[in-house]
């Protein structure tokens, strides 16, 4: 009975959405998204909430868009767990006023409503993962802003086998997709250097129970530990291991999803010289890029008891594309056209960094970070073609 209902379901939402090619006129532009306000990924949330609406905030206050159109984030909580985010969705889905999809947070979370987003033409926009899923072109209403986790492991097997002669490699993952998901594309880069795995280990998500994991990983002695997991897993770990004879000098590296800014804040101050960071934006520390220094000035002024950080920076310019593709689709504000749009034409909204839509996503550069004196320093690494 299950069965039948949830295809009701299906079959109203699809063709409620096939039947919204009109143009858009409602003069407050909803973006619904739905992302962890509560649990132990509640972090990652509040900084996307808080790097979008930095600029929301700004567009509406200048009336940045035109025609006196308002825009606003609807977010609701589905403290990163699946079944809460389809249920979001379907709640998002129901709004008259809904006009696109956006900054969605997580693997597992997207996977679990990706049956529903194909089957629409609403916009999905700027998730916060890197997964292959997403990254096929079959899908046209979906716009990847960051570059994959495929990208990201590949750059930092490439750094630590080329310049530091490292050989061999276990991984920390989180028992589900999204672990899965830097699992294989650690394979496949091993594979490039001749090399295999040493070493694994899991832990299930939205839990701390790495005591296996740990024993795991230890007992097959690498020389580097691809880390695939939260920021309070991943930290824990570390923590433990800068403890441990045999895994103290071991070098850490950890993906962007991990959130760089949390786990150096939930590692109150260890040392963390064995510690590399792939990120997809560069860090805000870098003031030769325009966009930082306004990302800051907006942040400061919106929200000035925050810290700013590696995912409220990207959420703030995938909020800066969305907005230039809002304005220049503005006179026919389709879905078709604001996709159009934001693939296409907003290679120069974001000055300093350029955009160019490929392979579904507009992002695709990955960036290396270690973090000394209290801040985060790029380490110059540019992979051989």
């Amino acid at each position: 009975m299950f069965k039948y209902i949830s295809a009701f379901i299906l079959i109203i939402i699809t063709i409620f959405f096939v039947s919204k090619l009109d143009i858009y006129t409602n003069n407050t532009i909803v973006l619904g998204s739905s992302l962890p306000k509560t649990g132990i990924m509640k972090e990652w949330g509040k900084s996307v909430e808080i790097g979008s609406n930095a600029y929301f905030k700004f567009v509406n206050e200048r009336k940045l868009l035109p025609n006196g159109r308002q825009i606003k984030l609807v977010t609701l909580d589905d403290k990163y767990e699946p079944d809460l985010t389809l249920e979001n969705t379907k709640k998002l889905l129901e709004r008259d006023d809904l006009f696109a999809l956006y900054g969605y947070v997580g693997t597992p979370t997207v996977k679990n409503i990706l049956h529903i987003i194909t089957e629409t033409d609403i916009p999905f926009i700027a998730p916060f993962t890197g997964a292959s899923f997403l990254r096929d072109s079959k899908y046209k209403n979906i716009v990847n802003f960051r570059s994959s986790y495929k990208e990201e492991i590949q750059k930092i097997i490439n750094y630590l086998y080329d310049i530091k002669h490292i050989e061999k490699f276990a991984v920390f993952y989180q028992n589900d997709i999204y672990g899965e998901e830097g699992y294989i594309s650690l394979i496949s880069a091993l594979k490039k250097k001749n090399l295999n795995l040493v070493g694994e280990g899991t832990y299930k998500r939205n839990t701390l129970s790495i005591k296996h994991a740990f024993k795991e990983i230890k007992n097959s002695k690498p020389e580097a530990v691809l880390m695939v997991g939260s920021y309070k897993a991943n930290s824990l770990f570390i923590k433990r291991a800068l403890k441990d004879k045999d895994l103290k000098n071991v070098v850490f590296c950890s993906i962007s999803f991990s959130n760089a800014n949390e786990m150096i804040n939930n590692l109150n101050g260890k040392k963390v010289k064995n510690i590399i960071f792939s990120e997809v934006v560069p860090s805000s520390d870098n003031y030769e890029i325009d966009v930082i220094n306004e990302y800051k000035y907006l942040m400061k002024r919106y929200y000035p008891k925050e810290q700013l950080g590696f995912i409220s920076f990207e959420s703030f310019l995938a909020a800066k594309v969305t907005v230039e593709a809002l304005k220049k689709a503005n006179n026919s504000l389709t879905y078709k056209n604001f996709l159009k749009q934001i693939k296409y034409n907003t290679k120069d909204a974001i000055n300093g960094i350029p955009l160019k839509f490929n392979n579904t996503e507009l992002l695709n550069k990955t960036y290396l970070f270690k973090y000394e004196d209290n801040k985060f320093i790029e380490i110059e690494y540019e992979e051989k073609n």
